[in-house]
């Protein structure tokens, strides 16, 4: 599958392991070598920062998507392809997932693991239809995958709808994993009694 642009959801923070900015800017310097297109919060600060200014750095394109009230605490990038101010968070996640062919969840917080998941519900539901990815940079998602995974042996999700998310260590590894995502045909998502 062909990604014009991907959407990552990371944190406005750098963390505190070295292994989160590195892949922050070896992602950002392969999707700029791609000339795949970051779409991403618009924000200039932590991995989010990171990020954009490598895209940028390297000549790629970047679009960021920022809340207005985000924007009026300065905290937004001034230096991307192209920055839109929304009115809400609920719009910017709809503009992001609108504008990108695929997504990848880097390290962050609650914002990112809040994100990310909601993508994934929307492809589980067929509201959309794209690759959505995990980047577990030093093991940082681990105990958020075997969440999944248990999920599944507990029968509240389906092991088609666990192998919608993909799960890769490098960003390299990731990015092959969702260039070859094929959408699949998921025609029930919930048991039903009786049906």
């Amino acid at each position: 599958m062909k990604l014009g642009s991907i959407c990552v959801f990371c944190g406005s923070n750098p963390g505190n392991e070295p292994g989160f900015v590195e892949a922050a800017e070896t992602l950002g310097n392969l999707l700029a070598d791609r000339e795949i297109r970051l779409v991403f919060g618009g924000g200039a600060v932590g991995l989010m920062g990171k990020i954009a200014d490598t895209v940028i750095g390297r000549g790629g394109k970047v679009l960021g998507v920022i809340p207005e009230a985000l924007a009026r605490k300065e905290v937004q990038h001034l230096g991307l392809t192209e920055l839109r101010v929304v009115g809400s968070m609920h719009e910017r996640k709809a503009m992001m997932a609108e504008e990108a062919d695929g997504f990848i969840a880097m390290p962050g917080g609650f914002g990112t693991f809040e994100e990310v998941c909601e993508i994934i519900t929307w492809i589980q539901l067929g509201f959309i239809s794209k690759p959505c990815g995990i980047l577990n940079v030093n093991g940082y998602y681990s105990n958020l995958v075997a969440m999944f995974d248990k999920a599944v042996d507990s029968g509240f999700v389906r092991p088609e709808h666990r192998d919608l998310v993909r799960v890769g260590d490098t960003p390299n590894t990731l990015l092959e994993l969702l260039e070859e995502f094929i959408p699949p045909k998921l025609d029930k998502w919930i048991e039903k009694d009786g049906i």
